[in-house]
């Protein structure tokens, strides 16, 4: 295999995301994991970075109170009606 042409920063964090989440053609994802191998504050952000969506993804797994169900419910409710009334 081909080493990984050297990127620097700009390019390594252009492409970050995308590379997290498996995003990337071969060779960006070479390369980019190449440059977090060698750069300390690039991979500082990529573990961040990943902290966050899993956070973010626990996050969202959580349960809504069955008050907040009903409230939205309700104004959806209301929406809908408004929705049906301005245009018969």
């Amino acid at each position: 295999m081909k080493k990984a042409k050297t990127i620097g920063c700009e390019e390594a964090l252009k492409h970050l995301l995308a590379y997290l989440d498996q995003e990337v053609g071969a060779v960006t994802h070479r390369q980019v994991e190449h440059h977090l191998e060698i750069c300390r504050s690039c991979f500082s952000r990529a573990e961040f970075e990943q902290s966050l969506k899993t956070r973010l993804r626990e996050a969202g797994r959580g349960t809504v109170r069955a008050s907040f169900q009903k409230r939205i419910k309700t104004l959806f409710g209301r929406f809908d009606g408004k929705q049906k009334a301005d245009h018969p």
